[in-house]
């Protein structure tokens, strides 16, 4: 499987009440575009979180960055990829926001792990149901 199996990419046009009074994007919405990349690249494989939740497993955010390159402003196009970078052990989503010449303007991640709902205990191993839904074999 190669990366591009792994990734999707969404568009977005940055709306008003998103940005601050200098109509730049707040720091903190850029985890909401994100997570919209990550909710879709999740659905890719149907793995979503009610598909997530039927299959026993939690998967919260344990670790997060952003890397602000150029600011994001109201109205303008964004483009967001959002790729799997492992998932053996934990699941890492690495995101790149581009601009609409295709330059990134902002870069990050995120890291989840599995909990089992039933006990809430965290795996050390991400389950068999995410390596099934992702066509994996190890």
């Amino acid at each position: 499987m190669n990366s591009s199996d792994l990734s999707i990419e969404v568009n977005i046009v940055v709306p008003f009440h998103d940005v601050d009074a200098m109509k730049v994007v707040w720091h903190g919405n850029y985890f909401r575009y994100f997570e919209v990349a990550r909710e879709a690249l999740l659905g890719k494989f149907g793995y979503g979180y009610r598909a997530m939740e039927a299959s026993g497993y939690a998967w919260p955010v344990v670790d997060t960055r952003v890397k602000y390159r150029q600011a994001v402003s109201f109205e303008q196009a964004i483009r967001v990829r959002a790729t799997i970078v492992e998932y053996e052990n934990r699941l890492r989503i690495d995101y790149v926001i581009f601009d609409e010449e295709g330059r990134r303007t902002t870069t990050g991640y995120t890291i989840q792990v599995a909990v089992a709902i039933a006990s809430r205990e965290m795996c050390f191993v991400s389950p068999p149901v995410l390596l099934e839904k992702l066509g994996v074999t190890l």
